[in-house]
Parts: structure tokens; sequence; C-alpha cells
């Protein structure tokens, strides 16, 4: 049987193109998830994985569907294969009913994942170049110095309630808890 799994990271996007392109590579059942990569519990992929057969094959529209790290990816080519099931990712042409679509599939996860590691590599030197700079990254804190001295002396001096503090200060809790 030819099983089919799509995925998109959020309601906003659709699934039509991924469900139109498994149709047309004769996917007998569809699984399809609307959640980040990222999170690995996947209720229809997990579904999908415990009701495979050998001889069955898992086809996706292109392998960042399944997964977004090459370890993950791996993993989960490796249990479906250990069930006796192949894997086929249409965008890149690669199917590891064979042992030399195996050997594609390997490199161009490893060509991923490296492109993934480069791209973080370079955002690290760009934010530590601009660092070097002067200028510093992420949120501005919530509250000045001056309101931190001040959130200590009404916490510890007037013994008023962190709610209290909070909405004076219009922060959260956990704001007003990380000063004192």
């Amino acid at each position: 049987m030819i099983l089919g799994y799509a995925r998109v990271s959020t309601k906003d996007q659709n699934l039509d193109g991924q469900h139109d392109a498994l149709r047309t590579a004769n996917a007998e059942r569809i699984f399809a998830d609307t959640i980040t990569g990222t999170i690995r519990a996947r209720p229809e992929l997990d579904r999908m994985l415990k009701e495979l057969r050998s001889g069955d094959v898992v086809v996706v529209t292109k392998y960042d569907r399944l997964a977004r790290s090459l370890k993950d990816l791996l993993e989960i080519v490796d249990l479906i294969q250990a069930r006796g099931v192949g894997f086929r990712s249409l965008g890149e042409d690669i199917d590891t009913t064979s042992p030399a679509g195996r050997l594609v599939f390997h490199v161009f996860a490893s060509i991923a994942q490296f492109e993934r590691e480069r791209i973080i590599e370079r955002t690290r030197e760009g934010l530590e170049a601009a660092r070097k700079r002067g200028r510093v990254g992420g949120r501005p804190p919530a509250l000045s110095a001056a309101q931190k001295v001040e959130v200590k002396k009404m916490r510890d001096a007037e013994m008023r309630p962190i709610p209290e503090i909070a909405a004076l200060f219009k922060v959260s809790e956990k704001t007003i808890r990380r000063v004192v």
C-alpha cells in the first residue's frame, strides 16, 4: 500500500498541493498534520507509523515535510525501513526501495543538514559582528534600572504584593519576580 504524508506548519497554509501530488503518486491513504515540523509529536504521522506494514511505501512531497532535522529524518526513515517499508520523496526524486535510492537519500539529507548548520553559523557570525559594533539584539528590558530599584523598594520596604507591583508598572508578575 502507498501511504502519503503531508504537513503544513500553520492553519493559514494549505495542504491541497501536497494532497494533489500524493494522489498523483498513487497514494491510497493520506495522513496530514497542521503543526510545525519542530514538534516531534505529530498525531497523524504517529498514526501512520503505527499502521505501517511490510511492503508499504511512504510518500512525501518533500522530505522536509516529514522532518526538520537530519537526525529526525534519519530516525523516521530508519523506523520506516526497519518495518520493511520503503520511503519516497517526490521533490528530491528519492526512493529508498533500492540501494541507489538509499545512497541518494543519505547524500541529500547530509547536504541539507550542512546548509542548515551553515545558515546558523553565518547568523551567529553576523550577531557577533553587530555586538562588536555596539549593537545588541533582542527585546529591550521591560524595566529600566531606576524602575528595578523602585520595584525592590516596593517589595522589600513596603511589602507590596507582586501582582500589585506588576499592575503599577504594567509588566507581568514574572518580570517582577525576576527583579525581586
